[in-house]
């Protein structure tokens, strides 16, 4: 069984991309870190005395229903509230920098050139900007496969769905990516 300081010091090193990955569905930094929280919490009171191998499937697991959650309240809500719409702020914010998580990384030799950080960090902005545009579950499957470094049977678990989808979710994924940046211009 896991002690509180484990169940600690793993939410503590899966926070911040949690965030992100939420964040990338949700596209809304507020509901991103509430729907976080709210996985964190179900996980520490549901399951903080599981052993601590469990924990990273288990709240993968919990984020992706709380994540969805989110999106069945949102329908429900939009569709009570439709009216009221003129009456909201845009939701979205513009703010959110993937490039944040390499601010603290120490840059290759490679990278010292100015130029060269200005060309990556175009890339990294446009693969950021077209993995919003990918379906969620194609999305979801590329974010835990090579964002969380999880294998297929993993993805498939945390996703609920067989290796077989998560493998095609993940290629047509990839090649929509490697379609509309080779059509950008930007080799990979």
């Amino acid at each position: 069984m896991a002690t509180p300081a484990e169940l600690s010091d793993f939410l503590k090193n899966v926070e911040k991309r949690a965030f992100k990955r939420t964040n990338y569905h949700v596209r809304n930094d507020e509901s991103a870190f509430d729907i976080v929280q709210d996985s964190m919490m179900k996980l520490a009171e549901h399951y903080g005395d599981k052993p601590a191998l469990e924990f990273p499937m288990l709240f993968q697991r919990i984020l992706t229903n709380c994540t969805m959650d989110w999106f069945r309240r949102q329908k429900v809500r939009n569709s009570l509230f439709s009216s009221f719409s003129d009456f909201q702020t845009e939701g979205e914010d513009d703010s959110f920098d993937l490039l944040e998580s390499l601010s603290t990384a120490t840059p290759a030799p490679a990278f010292d050139n100015p130029e060269t950080q200005n060309q990556r960090a175009q890339t990294l902005h446009a693969i950021e900007h077209e993995l919003l545009t990918l379906p969620n579950r194609q999305r979801e499957a590329f974010l835990l496969r090579y964002w969380e470094d999880m294998d297929v049977a993993e993805t498939a678990a945390t996703m609920g769905c067989s290796q077989g989808s998560v493998k095609t979710h993940c290629s047509r994924a990839i090649h929509a990516l490697l379609k509309t940046l080779t059509a950008k211009g930007i080799r990979l």
